[in-house]
């Protein structure tokens, strides 16, 4: 076979927003190494960097296949829409980050399918990849395509898409799967082989072996074409393995939307919440034992240098063992300024012993769902908690000190009234007055408010939705019910979850519809800047479908599109379940009060795994004692870093790398001074922001630390062995007590032509007195006499050298700036330069 060669990427890098996302090199990730006699598998996150990096199952996959011989995984994204255009301009297939090969040289390509908004995503994807849509076109020659994640128990409308799509628990089932194609690579067996084989696997849905009928526009059955498979049930492991893959996190440099360490304490819910599909499809609970979390927060805090610490899971209040392991968490991380946030809080479980921890080191966000106005709605869906048990929440979490909580809600739950949705003002209104009139900033209760989507193997999987103008009634009343002062509102767009709605509990006609809109542009869903309803609802049309029809009542006896898709949760205890919500019969949680027979559990294999409170429960401490000491020494040592930034480290932007080196520095374990306030951060400052794009030999940086560094030389290499290979530190020397009041930077331009009066135009520019430009940003225009920054401009035939002035405070110009309005080069041309900084002459003052 013929090694892929890597793509040059770097053509187009500088002419994208956020090019940092495209380029890999995050901290623990694997090597390029692209054997074609080994397993080469692309884990594909179908959304935007920012949001698949944040995910914890994707990277799950990806440490356990890479632990195996002869098994590489690398991973992909969705490219945002100017980089697909320009991938397309410039005829390159979408790429792996590790590896900068093209997706169709992997055997397989494991999509992960997180939600329904991203379907038209794996369209993208898997044509940027120049692979065949749907799988039966597929041949030989193409890699395997398989699916898994949250919405595998329906993926009808993407199923033929796909070669197979793993069911449940995927830490055991990937290494069998990847195992088995392994075995075909190396013995050359045939495309239909390996789906026969695969088929084989308990938990994994080959959707060829399957064919629906229709009559009439209605589901009337789902053949199975094989006697010996007649459906499929997911995967589920007895425990949560130990997880020693996970002390080395993905470190990103790009910040996702949820940075920080996430460490997964426990998997699946039993509350019994009658809307939630994650409730029944992740059964049964399965936590991790303290000293387990402990050493998953230990190594992975020590290797990455988060300075955030979330509990991960579906009810992070309900773990057994929360109020032991925040104090063991914030006796460990607090003096470190690491803070521990719970995604998932729950009313009742959240006590003022566990908030005074969290606000240890900094209050991180306090989010609550009642999800229903009343009493009774929060019956009918099970959610098992009074609004008294919300409001004395509210009130401890304010007189803690919170000033700000999140309430969640959904509008269009099954027997939901005009009371019913009156009642979330009302709520709202009583848990800010719990917050009482005291000194300080007034506190603030801010809504979330989606509709809610009726979802497969849920009690509520037969109820209809809401249509999208009551939807869009009921969200305007509390927009106009709800105070403008102390309060504010946010609510998931109506129209996309008509559409999520209709992928929801669709069938596979929807997969003419999810390629017909892509194909008229559909793209990135669910970001309300790209969603487009009227052009789904023209794609519609073009199929002769109607989306309000996915919307309806389904009936008890109907057959439904994952009906050969089992849970494990017995059809007879969802309708159990649903009866029991409209008599507003509560089911308490099993892992407390016994078995409530919903059919998973065996109780020799699969059963709950709660554990017991340690005998002896550490005793809280008085509140006083809880705050860690902060004094810190004064004024500390400050220390200049110089380095370089070369390579694809020119496409970090300037935030990014202070999240960097922030990083850096916590894992070398220099003794950090930090700022106090809130938000504790270490002391760092940094020199002129670069633009991206452009290289440096001379950047530095200052930071302050506790005590005098031991060895110079021993601390440039600790901090090298911490740094990406693009960023080298060159030099560490005491920092001086000047302040440079302004600066003469020098770069070194490339460009592989230039206009043809370059150098008329530089002596035209250099004897006048002034070159006054329009600048705008930041929606505003400004003129600036260019003229006094440039200091020298001179042209060799091949290298244009500049020095430019800049002055503390005052705006500056910028290379590319001086390229398009001196030199007559145009937006494009000027972002494909190669830039390089190459000195500082600073003029300083005293300080």
């Amino acid at each position: 076979m013929v090694i892929p060669t890597p793509l040059d990427i770097g053509r187009i890098l500088p002419l994208v927003r956020k090019p940092g996302q495209y380029v890999g090199g995050e901290l623990h990730a694997v090597s390029s190494r692209f054997d074609t006699d080994d397993l080469n598998i692309c884990l594909i996150f179908p959304d935007l960097y920012e949001i698949g990096m944040s995910h914890q199952g994707l990277q799950i996959l990806y440490h356990i296949l890479n632990s195996q011989d002869r098994m590489a995984a690398h991973r992909a994204y969705v490219p945002d829409v100017d980089m697909e255009q320009e991938l397309r301009s410039q005829g390159l297939p979408l790429f792996s980050l590790e590896a900068k090969v093209s997706l169709a040289a992997y055997d397989i390509l494991g999509i992960t399918l997180p939600y329904e908004l991203c379907y038209t995503n794996i369209l993208t994807v898997l044509d940027l990849a120049g692979l065949p849509l749907r799988a039966e076109a597929r041949t030989e020659n193409h890699p395997l395509v398989l699916g898994g994640g949250s919405c595998s128990l329906n993926p009808e409308p993407v199923a033929e898409f796909f070669d197979a799509i793993v069911l449940g628990d995927g830490e055991e089932i990937i290494v069998e799967i990847a195992d088995l194609v392994l075995q075909a690579k190396d013995e050359q067996w045939g495309r239909e082989t390996v789906l026969e084989r695969l088929a084989q696997i308990s938990g994994i849905y080959v959707p060829s072996r399957f064919q629906p009928r229709y009559e009439h526009g209605r589901l009337t059955a789902i053949d199975a074409l094989s006697p010996e498979y007649q459906s499929v049930s997911k995967r589920v492991l007895p425990e949560l393995p130990a997880a020693p893959y996970l002390y080395h996190p993905l470190v990103p440099v790009v910040a996702p939307v949820h940075d920080r360490l996430g460490v997964e304490i426990a998997r699946g819910c039993t509350r019994g919440c009658r809307f939630c599909q994650a409730g029944i499809t992740y059964r049964p609970v399965r936590e991790r034992t303290l000293d387990e979390i402990m050493e998953l927060a230990n190594q992975g805090i020590a290797h990455s240098g988060f300075e955030e610490l979330a509990l991960l899971s579906l009810s992070t209040g309900d773990f057994s063992c929360l109020g032991e392991l925040m104090a063991a968490l914030m006796d460990r991380f607090a003096d470190d300024f690491v803070s521990v946030s719970m995604p998932s809080m729950r009313v009742g479980t959240l006590t003022p012993e566990i908030m005074e921890q969290i606000k240890r080191v900094r209050k991180t966000g306090f989010t609550i769902a009642p999800e229903a106005g009343t009493d009774r709605l929060r019956q009918v869906i099970n959610k098992g908690i009074t609004e008294e048990d919300l409001l004395d929440t509210c009130r401890d979490a304010f007189s803690l000190g919170w000033k700000l909580i999140k309430l969640y809600f959904m509008v269009g739950l099954p027997t939901e009234t005009e009371a019913d949705v009156e009642a979330i003002v009302d709520l709202a209104k009583k848990a800010r007055n719990r917050g009482g009139q005291g000194k300080g900033r007034p506190v603030q209760v801010n809504l979330g408010v989606a509709t809610f989507i009726p979802k497969p193997h849920t009690p509520f999987q037969w109820e209809p939705q809401i249509s999208l103008e009551e939807s869009t009634r009921r969200i305007n009343r509390l927009k106009q019910m709800l105070p403008r002062q102390g309060f504010k509102i946010k609510w998931h767009d109506p129209e996309q979850s008509l559409l999520e709605g209709v992928f929801s509990r669709g069938d596979r006609r929807l997969s003419r519809l999810l390629e017909t809109a892509w194909s008229n542009g559909a793209r990135l869903d669910s970001w309300s800047e790209h969603f487009n309803l009227e052009q789904w609802r023209r794609a519609a049309a073009e199929c002769d479908l109607n989306l309000e029809d996915y919307l309806r009542r389904r009936e008890v006896n109907e057959v439904l599109p994952w009906e050969h898709l089992h849970s494990g949760v017995d059809r007879s205890f969802l309708e159990a379940e649903y009866a029991k919500a409209l008599q507003q019969e509560y089911t308490p949680d099993c892992r407390n009060h016994g078995c409530q027979g919903c059919g998973l559990c065996d109780f020799k294999t699969i059963r709950p795994v709660v554990h017991e409170r340690p005998a002896a429960p550490q005793e809280v401490r008085p509140v006083a004692s809880l705050k860690p000491e902060k004094k810190q020494p004064q004024p500390g040592y400050t220390y200049r870093v110089q380095y370089s930034r070369l390579g694809d480290s020119r496409f970090y932007g300037h935030l990014e790398l202070l999240q960097l080196v922030f990083r850096v520095l916590q894992r070398t374990g220099l003794p950090l001074l930090f700022s106090s306030g809130f938000n504790p951060t270490p002391r760092v400052s940094f020199s002129q922001a670069l633009p991206v794009g452009v290289e440096s030999l001379v950047e530095s940086l200052t930071i302050d630390l506790a005590r005098p560094l031991a060895s110079v030389e021993e601390a440039v290499v600790l901090l090298n062995s911490q740094m990406p290979p693009t960023i080298r530190v060159t030099g560490i020397t005491l920092a001086s007590r000047s302040v440079a009041m302004s600066s003469a930077i020098c770069y070194e331009i490339q460009s592989p032509s230039y206009p043809e009066d370059v150098q008329q135009k530089i002596t035209d520019f250099l004897t006048r007195e002034s070159f006054v430009i329009d600048r705008f940003r930041k929606n505003r225009h400004k003129d600036l006499d260019l003229r006094p920054l440039v200091t020298g401009m001179e042209f060799d035939g091949k290298l244009l050298r500049l020095e430019l002035l800049g002055h503390q405070g005052q705006p500056g110009a910028n290379p590319r700036e001086i390229l398009q309005k001196v030199l007559g080069f145009g937006e494009r041309e000027a972002l494909l330069v190669r830039i390089m900084k190459t000195g500082v002459k600073e003029m300083v003052s005293p300080s």
